[in-house]
């Protein structure tokens, strides 16, 4: 009863936060304050269990991906597609497809958690597989130090019942193994050796090994990383006799991070389907997924390409300025500090952005847009404009790029507010309106 209650009041909940075009996570909130078992009522019983995708960098793309590969191999699977990853974003995401009786019409669960709401998660739903991807300095002012973040993983990796996707790459992430409970299947995904020189481009320096023979070897099951010469190509190996490679395939969102969590994904569905993955199929999934939303996605800005490009550490705006940072298009940078971006902004320092002294930034923006236009100063990036409103900030940046290709470089926060802009603007799908094609 109380669970059937905290479903209708999170649905009316639901139709009210839409009407006012935002709020993703509040219907959650509402259900869960009614009823603080709600998930264990709704995903405690599905047939393949759930998964938990966590880490610092790249679970939005990360699950999206997963998703896919599994809905290709005839799967219904529920998720958290928005992006909204504490416990009341799952329950959000639940409302929309679970009836009031609690009842979800699905075979797995696939969920995007926050490493802190991935414990109170897992808490109600002992996930059976989880898939971790790294580790990085994010919001120190919430997780304090880059050791908490991976003791948090620790614990839910600990929780998992029976399968473990790890990050061979990442030494934080590969101490986890010895943490996995007795007969949990532990696989790996990561760079194939052949590109190890691409590593300082995907990992901070504290986060890599101290030493090459540090890596785990690649076991027949694992996933490993081969970008072709162009740069756009890849196959993810796996070294196994008789498992198919998936690809040559490209992927529609840019860049080795995006091929690193497509990596991951393919290591994941390899593990949950066994001998029913087909490379075939996981090829095709793969390259039909969009970017999802605000994170490498491409924007018909009237008739000219608008890249928005999500950062929010050292580790994720160095990749994507290793991406992106050379392109010969106008470039915007908008920094907020808020709860969600984290309030310390010093991590901006430990980014190099000479990259973008060629063609410099038309304009910073946000809470931080000055501390940003400082910061590129420093790096001899001359800067043209800065307006710390977003939505002045966007109007003047399209104004100025009329019919010209552009990309903005946004914190959290900000690329909330710039992407429901653009939307509204340009007639794009709403925030947990974005479709698996």
């Amino acid at each position: 009863m109380r669970t059937t209650l905290a479903l209708a009041a999170g649905k009316a909940a639901r139709v009210a936060s839409r009407l006012r075009g935002g709020g993703s996570a509040l219907p959650g909130l509402v259900a869960e304050r009614i009823d603080p078992k709600v998930l264990a009522h709704t995903l405690g019983s599905l047939p393949r269990g759930v998964v938990v995708v966590s880490g610092t960098n790249g679970k939005t793309t990360t699950t999206k991906m997963l998703v896919a590969l599994l809905r290709a191999h005839d799967l219904e699977v529920f998720t958290n597609p928005t992006g909204s990853n504490f416990t009341r974003g799952v329950i959000s995401s639940l409302l929309g497809e679970v009836g009031l009786s609690g009842r979800l019409r699905a075979d797995i669960a696939v969920v995007e958690l926050d490493e802190a709401h991935a414990l109170h998660f897992a808490a109600q739903v002992p996930p059976e597989h989880a898939l971790l991807l790294n580790v990085a300095r994010d919001q120190l002012d919430r997780f304090a130090e880059i050791d908490h973040t991976a003791r948090l993983l620790t614990t839910l990796a600990s929780a998992t019942s029976r399968g473990l996707v790890l990050n061979a790459d990442d030494s934080f992430i590969s101490r986890i193994r010895d943490h996995a409970a007795p007969g949990v299947q532990v696989d790996w995904f990561g760079v194939d050796p052949s590109i190890a020189d691409r590593l300082p481009e995907l990992q901070e320096a504290d986060v890599r090994f101290e030493a090459a023979q540090e890596r785990p070897e690649p076991g027949d099951e694992d996933a490993l990383l081969l970008p072709a010469d162009d740069g756009r190509t890849l196959t993810v190996r796996f070294p196994g006799e008789g498992i198919a490679d998936v690809g040559p395939l490209q992927l529609r969102q840019r860049g080795l991070a995006a091929m690193i969590n497509a990596t991951a994904a393919s290591a994941m569905a390899r593990q949950l389907l066994g001998a029913d993955f087909s490379a075939e199929r996981a090829a095709q999934a793969l390259s039909t997924v969009s970017p999802p939303f605000g994170r490498g996605e491409v924007i018909d800005a009237g008739g000219a390409p608008l890249e928005l490009v999500l950062v929010k550490n050292p580790a994720g705006f160095t990749v994507a300025l290793g991406t992106y940072g050379s392109e010969p298009v106008s470039t915007m940078v908008a920094i907020n500090d808020n709860y969600a971006d984290g309030r310390d902004v010093s991590w901006l320092y430990d980014v190099s952005f000479e990259s973008l002294r060629g063609q410099g930034v038309t304009l910073t923006s946000g809470v931080r847009a000055w501390d940003m236009a400082l910061r590129l100063r420093y790096d001899g990036v001359e800067v043209d404009g800065v307006e710390p409103d977003l939505d002045a900030a966007l109007d003047r940046f399209l104004a100025q790029n009329t019919g010209r290709p552009s990309r903005i470089f946004c914190t959290y926060t900000a690329m909330m507010q710039l992407r429901r802009r653009l939307g509204d603007r340009f007639g794009l799908a709403r925030f947990g309106e974005d479709p698996q094609p």
